[in-house]
């Protein structure tokens, strides 16, 4: 059976150490999983985790090259939030806490950029994110980190510079909801599956961007990550 046009290309993610692709299926992300950065976005304590989407080709992939990263149309408020990123190579649905981490295939570093105005906007009216996260380019990422590799980050510097000042500097050990604690919680909304990708939260610190900045992130024997914004 023929399309009626040739379908998008699959979007994919390098592997650290193979030729093999990641095949990306859906983008998750978990708002509000640092205690700092909750309060800077006006939570008050541990929050029950809540999720938002991206769309698959969002992601600006590659290797360790600097990513060059359009600056969006309809904001003057771009705003940075560096992310451990989980590879998922299995799913379910309904997944239990000591099961969850079964599935993860790697860990990648990713940039949530986010249209800060635009999220202000829609929660004033109590109006969907959308346009906010899930825009063109909105989720830079590095090569993933198979497992097997660095096994399961639990601790260690998350952190972001921009032009080489450093803006946000945290630790993955201030996640409210664990890695396996995001899987299972999400499981219970949708059926996760092979390819998945969840960005799991920004430390404290986001801030303001502008078009020729340069962001570099990283997290602590995850990998680093640059971007230009032209």
């Amino acid at each position: 059976m023929a399309y009626v046009f040739p379908p998008a290309a699959q979007v994919s993610v390098p592997v650290t150490g193979s030729d093999a692709l990641f095949p990306v299926r859906r983008i998750y992300c978990v708002g509000q999983n640092y205690a700092a950065h909750a309060a800077e976005m006006g939570a008050d304590g541990r929050q029950p985790p809540f999720f938002f989407s991206k769309p698959a080709d969002a992601l600006v992939s590659g290797g360790s090259e600097v990513r060059e990263v359009h600056y969006p149309p309809a904001t003057s408020d771009l705003q940075h939030e560096v992310e451990l990123v989980v590879a998922l190579s299995g799913g379910g649905a309904a997944i239990s806490p000591a099961k969850a981490l079964e599935w993860v295939f790697g860990y990648a570093v990713g940039l949530d950029l986010t249209r800060r105005d635009l999220q202000r906007a829609a929660k004033e009216k109590g109006h969907p994110w959308d346009m906010a996260k899930g825009f063109d380019q909105s989720a830079p990422i590095g090569a993933i980190q198979p497992l097997a590799s660095i096994g399961h980050p639990e601790r260690g510097a998350i952190w972001l510079t921009v032009n080489g000042q450093l803006r946000q500097n945290g630790d993955l050990e201030q996640m409210s909801w664990k890695v396996a604690e995001v899987i299972a919680n999400l499981s219970t909304y949708v059926a996760l599956a092979p390819g998945d990708l969840i960005f799991t939260g920004t430390p404290a610190g986001v801030s303001k961007v502008q078009r020729g900045d340069f962001l570099e992130a990283g997290v602590a024997g995850v990998g680093e990550l640059s971007v230009k914004l032209v």
